[in-house]
């Protein structure tokens, strides 16, 4: 039985993982009978948000790995201890909370830095063969970390912005329709819109199901 670590970055989509991609993920992982594990770094989160009123809250602070465990349903590792050779492969679900925990892109662009836990992941994962996914948002990770290593192909939809970003750290950017994916077979990394374009979780589902589908065939 192939076993996947879901990276997550908190919970709620304005400061940590976006839930519908992160629940699609962990949903479609257990229909195909693939054995997951969720983890998340154990620092704090860059800030809170109101989710009602869509601003931050002032004086507030999260743990990162603690609102992860929340769509976990606490059953979570903290990144630092996570061990490369244990897994199959790794999927990155998005949400702001993956350009604001994980890396820095949501307030420094291409000029961003990655979360230390994760860039070690993400490198050694790389390194080791294993298939990485990206959803949403989360693909300007694998940019920033192997973009100019790789020139690997990713797709965040059609947002000129983020995929001049992309490029600009070193990516391929490529269009991609939201219940499709972006396939990088010589590098083994695949990534799909969801809701950088995504208009309904149904569409999330289909773009995040075809990923898992992909990343499973990768693993082989």
């Amino acid at each position: 039985m192939p076993k996947v670590g879901v990276v997550l970055a908190g919970c709620g989509v304005m400061d940590g993982s976006e839930i519908h991609e992160a629940v699609c993920t962990l949903l479609a992982l257990s229909q195909a009978g693939a054995e997951y594990k969720c983890m998340a770094p154990n620092t704090n989160q860059m800030h809170v948000v109101d989710h009602v009123k869509g601003q931050p809250v002032p004086g507030q602070t999260r743990n990162v790995l603690v609102e992860s465990a929340r769509i976990a349903r606490g059953d979570i590792v903290a990144l630092q201890d996570v061990n490369v050779a244990d897994y199959d492969a790794f999927i990155f679900p998005g949400g702001f909370g993956a350009a604001k925990n994980l890396c820095t892109f949501a307030f420094e662009g291409e000029d961003c830095s990655v979360q230390r836990d994760v860039d070690r992941l993400v490198r050694e994962a790389h390194a080791a063969g294993k298939p990485l996914a990206f959803v949403c948002i989360a693909p300007v990770i694998a940019a920033k970390i192997l973009g100019q290593e790789t020139a690997a192909k990713l797709t965040i939809g059609d947002d000129a912005d983020t995929a001049g970003a992309i490029n600009t750290m070193g990516g391929s950017h490529v269009e991609c329709p939201v219940t499709e994916v972006v396939i990088d077979d010589a590098h083994k990394i695949v990534s799909t819109p969801a809701y950088m374009k995504a208009q309904s979780v149904a569409e999330v589902y289909a773009g995040v199901k075809r990923t898992v589908d992909e990343i499973l065939r990768m693993i082989g």
